[in-house]
């Protein structure tokens, strides 16, 4: 199998869907809020689409046997002393290298049931006009989700789209992670790639960016040597 150019297929298939997010979502001078529906939709492509990317950094890690740089010197001459930066500038979101841990049991929320009747411990002459005023009442539906920022799905497309841009400093940039984790036994997550499905992972395909995940991750776990760890 030609793996540079399965690469440079899915990468250009996931640049296509991702740009399609940024015109749902309404690039540059977007809305100051989105709707929750249209949050849950971006949300639906945006979380498999960063998983693929992922896969396509650990396949070019592992055929171009990229090596991590050394460290960079820490210095703090380009600061005057009693100096800091402020802070002011366009904050950016550096592209997760490492799938998420799987969380295997979560706390649901217990349910709330409306009252849709008063309630009622006798059924008197009070307790039936209660009753009666209660069947007809006039129905209530649920107020409308407010309204979200998008400031963060903003930043995690630019993430993505800026990794398939330079995948080359992306595969540095896992080098040198990797090389960094194996210094301490102690960490459970020390592959990029976690067991098991991956996140956003649907077992029946139902949009593009479900065969580009499926196909992503056939590609990395066959990269990979097995984790003994």
């Amino acid at each position: 199998m030609d793996i540079p150019a399965a690469i440079d297929l899915n990468k250009t298939l996931l640049a296509r869907i991702i740009a399609g997010l940024f015109i749902l979502l309404g690039r540059g001078a977007g809305p100051a809020r989105i709707s929750l529906e249209l949050h849950r939709r971006i949300v639906r492509v945006l979380r498999p689409a960063e998983s693929a990317v992922r896969r396509l950094i650990v396949v070019l890690v592992t055929i171009t046997g990229v090596k991590a740089p050394p460290p960079r010197a820490q210095s703090r001459s380009s600061v005057p002393s009693g100096l800091g930066r402020t802070g002011k500038g366009k904050k950016r979101q550096s592209f997760a290298l490492f799938d998420p841990r799987q969380r295997f049991w979560r706390q649901r929320p217990a349910k709330k049931t409306p009252a849709a009747l008063p309630r009622i411990l006798s059924l008197d002459d009070e307790g039936l006009h209660r009753l009666k005023e209660g069947l007809n009442a006039p129905y209530m539906p649920d107020k409308k989700p407010a309204d979200i920022s998008p400031i963060n799905l903003l930043r995690r497309l630019e993430a993505v789209i800026g990794s398939l841009e330079n995948l080359p400093h992306q595969a540095k940039r896992l080098a040198r992670a990797l090389a960094r984790r194996q210094k301490f036994p102690h960490l459970k997550l020390r592959m990029p790639v976690r067991p098991g499905r991956a996140p956003g992972f649907r077992v029946k395909p139902r949009l593009e960016i479900d065969h580009v995940l499926r196909e992503c991750d056939w590609l990395a776990r066959n990269a990979l040597p097995p984790d003994t760890s």
